[in-house]
């Protein structure tokens, strides 16, 4: 009946959207929050953004983020499958988790942390917060046909982003504001290089669909359109595809478009 009497277990949370190397850009995105003083105290992500998600509800400083990414490469992370079920394999990333989160569970986060899934077998979402978290978090990276699935408890897990590209409704209910970080901008593209540029945008465009619903719960939209000079590989550009999301987020916040007194903390 009062709904603006309701108490919410968190003031600001933020969502994070997949998008491969394009998911860089939540670190700057993150960066130029905590410099306005901007920092959520709870996070979900899929696919890149659980990456970074899971490193900052770890406890991790944006700039600590940057510089475990710049080290731990994409190259680093992948490795060459000979399955029938994809190109690369993730296993390596188990090794690189290890190194910066002090155990194999969702508890030894520091901010809790909920984590965008999807079910091959039952062609669902999913979302985990709590009990085994590196095979879980790898299984929300494996873009299908890339990478083999993740068999976890007899069920094929793939990236997060296939169902649900910006898991907002695992969080909306405890939070007073939801802060979303999508890095998969779907407007108007005039140039098309040739079928990996088509056969991206398509990608890019179906993926933004199932995300529009979870946008619409966000109080704030974080959307910079310079990710569409970015394609979902170019990890070598991870220093110019942070610099993007924070320069957008920079320039959201000189505008108004994140009140920074609302939202700071107090």
């Amino acid at each position: 009946m009062f709904p603006f009497r309701r108490k919410f277990e968190h003031r600001v949370g933020i969502t994070l959207s997949g998008g491969s190397a394009r998911g860089y850009a939540h670190i700057g995105v993150l960066k130029a929050l905590h410099e306005h003083g901007i920092e959520p105290s709870i996070i979900s992500g899929t696919s890149m953004g659980a990456v970074v998600g899971v490193l900052y509800a770890a406890g991790y400083s944006p700039g600590g983020i940057q510089k475990i990414l710049v080290e731990e490469t994409f190259s680093r992370m992948t490795g060459f499958s000979w399955r029938r079920t994809g190109l690369y394999k993730l296993e390596k990333m188990k090794l690189a988790l290890e190194k910066y989160i002090t155990k194999d569970d969702f508890s030894a986060l520091k901010k809790p942390f909920y984590l965008g899934l999807s079910n091959l077998n039952d062609a669902c979402k999913e979302v985990k917060h709590e009990g085994p978290l590196f095979d879980f978090l790898i299984a929300s990276c494996s873009v299908p046909g890339i990478f083999a699935p993740i068999v976890l408890e007899e069920v094929n897990y793939v990236d997060g982003g296939l169902m649900c590209n910006l898991p907002a409704s695992a969080i909306r209910e405890k939070c007073r504001y939801l802060i979303g970080s999508h890095v998969n901008y779907p407007g108007k593209k005039d140039l098309f290089t040739g079928p990996k540029s088509i056969l991206e945008r398509s990608i890019n465009l179906g993926i933004t669909q199932n995300a529009r619903p979870e946008m619409q719960l966000c109080d704030f939209l974080i959307d910079p359109p310079e990710m569409q000079k970015y394609t979902l590989f170019d990890f070598s550009k991870i220093e110019e595809i942070i610099k993007a999301g924070y320069d957008h987020t920079k320039r959201m916040i000189e505008k108004g478009e994140l009140p920074v007194e609302k939202l700071s903390k107090k």
